[in-house]
């Protein structure tokens, strides 16, 4: 099984970038490293790449 990230931070001020790093150290493609930059009390997400891409 091929690995992938989602990663989540909870608001626009947090920085992701060590999160992106350590998954690609780990040999994570870019293209398998999914990003929310959302509150994790909103329950209704707009970006549903990672869905989609988990379903195929």
């Amino acid at each position: 099984m091929k690995e992938f990230a989602y990663i989540r931070v909870s608001s626009k001020d947090q920085n992701e970038c060590r999160q992106v790093i350590a998954m690609a150290s780990r040999g994570i493609p870019a293209e398998r490293i999914f990003l929310e930059k959302l509150s994790g009390k909103n329950t209704r997400r707009p970006d549903t790449s990672c869905l989609r891409f988990l379903r195929r």
